[in-house]
């Protein structure tokens, strides 16, 4: 590790992170990501320099041109929002300290470390006289852990441009040991699609009355069973996507015992792979089939009072291969038959998955071969939504992935307390996106 390159990479990430932009519906303050932008134009002089830039009410678009302009651009995608902080954390998170062999603070991974890395890359190779094949462009919102909406006016506007891009690079998967459990390797998680996101209300109502003399289902208790079958029927269809089975024939050589011959096997035994995958972990089992998961209530207001109406707020990630259409339908038969009436609040913005087999999942893929020697390149799909879903407007090959090798421990600090990411990680992921910036 280059000591010197080390401690400036950490130094400028820091700044960035002591910049607090956390997002918030109820508190929306675009001057505060706008004081940002100054700070970026600060850290990477040059690069401002030499691009042109446009502030979607706080969200940000560069476009660094290139040599061909007949060729389709790139977009390096990031966001510069972040959730907030609550908890007791080992260093404040807004720190940005430097301690232990990493930098620690909101943001470090998710994502002002991936947005830091590819400016970093850029202004690095505009120092060297470089200039870029086609155009190049970079995204970053300030909605992204909100509403989408950065991403979503962006993509808008490209797309009446009639701009199309040979391929989008976002947040995503980044690089772990044994991802999903038996698997003795490093991989890469390069993302080659997200499922649907919805959000979804369940009612419940009533006459109402006192709790001394409640009757049966009760809107509470209707809620309750409904819950619970939810949870444990197959009302959503589970099925192994070209994606999966792609991810386990890689896997598999790593792997021992009885999951290496299912993995080495998946084509042929996909039904079993379908129920075991939730017991390996719940990230694996939501790989397969549709999930919802109920995150919010509400009853009465009194204590002994019996609500005239209940309700809870179910968000619901639906596959690709069931689709958003079939998949609340199916959630609303079933509510129906407790009693339930559905509501859809935000019915999502489904995106199709990138071919790994393409150009750009292989540009990709030869840059973590190249950079990281021995981590193995997967395709995979995320079950979380980033804002490439809007960027499916404007190209076919929209691909997640954040070039960072982080633990376990990392990974479950993103949105938690304690979110760090290991100052050797930091000139790798820049070297990542020159990779991509030389290649593409």
């Amino acid at each position: 590790m280059d000591d010197t390159r080390t401690a400036a990479y950490a130094s400028a990430l820091s700044r960035l992170i002591q910049a607090e932009t956390v997002s918030s519906l109820d508190h929306d303050d675009p001057e505060k990501f706008r004081r940002f932008h100054a700070l970026l134009r600060e850290t990477f002089p040059a690069l401002f320099s030499a691009v042109e830039t446009e502030d979607f009410d706080g969200s940000l678009l560069l476009r660094w041109r290139g040599a061909d302009p007949k060729k389709p651009p790139i977009l390096l995608m990031s966001h510069h929002d972040v959730v907030e902080a609550t908890g007791q954390w080992t260093h404040p998170p807004f720190s940005g300290d430097i301690a232990e062999g990493k930098l620690w603070g909101r943001g470090t991974l998710d994502t002002k470390g991936s947005l830091w890395a590819m400016l970093q890359a850029a202004e690095e190779l505009i120092g060297e006289g470089f200039v870029p094949g086609r155009d190049v462009y970079f995204e970053s919102a300030r909605t992204e852990e909100t509403s989408g909406a950065g991403a979503d006016a962006i993509s808008r506007a490209l797309k009446e441009r009639g701009i199309r891009f040979a391929m989008t690079l976002d947040e995503g998967g980044m690089m772990l040991h044994d991802p999903i459990g038996g698997a003795d390797g490093t991989f890469a998680m390069i993302g080659v699609g997200e499922k649907g996101c919805a959000d979804l209300k369940f009612i419940a109502r009533s006459k109402g009355g006192h709790a001394s003399a409640p009757g049966k289902n009760t809107p509470l208790v209707r809620l309750g069973k409904f819950m619970a079958a939810a949870e444990s029927s197959g009302i959503f269809k589970a099925e192994l996507s070209p994606v999966v089975r792609e991810m386990f024939a890689r896997m598999a050589p790593t792997m021992k015992g009885p999951m290496k011959a299912l993995f080495s096997n998946a084509d042929r035994l996909a039904p079993v792979l379908c129920r075991a995958l939730p017991s390996v972990s719940a990230t694996a089992g939501a790989m397969v089939k549709t999930t919802i998961a109920f995150t919010m209530c509400r009853g009465s207001e009194g204590r002994n009072v019996l609500p005239q109406e209940a309700w809870v707020i179910g968000n619901m990630r639906y596959s690709h291969h069931q689709g958003r259409k079939a998949s609340i339908a199916a959630i609303k038969k079933m509510a129906a038959r407790y009693g339930v009436e559905t509501e859809v609040l935000d019915a999502g913005f489904p995106s199709p998955v990138t071919d790994h087999n393409g150009g750009p999942f292989r540009l990709v893929e030869r840059a973590v071969e190249t950079v990281f020697p021995g981590v193995i390149p997967v395709p995979y799909l995320m079950t979380g939504a980033s804002d490439s879903r809007f960027f499916s407007r404007v190209s076919d090959h929209c691909i997640r992935f954040a070039p960072f090798l982080i633990t376990g421990e990392q990974l479950d600090s993103i949105h938690g307390v304690d979110e760090n990411v290991d100052l050797s990680a930091l000139a790798p992921a820049v070297d990542f996106y020159k990779f991509i910036l030389r290649e593409g």
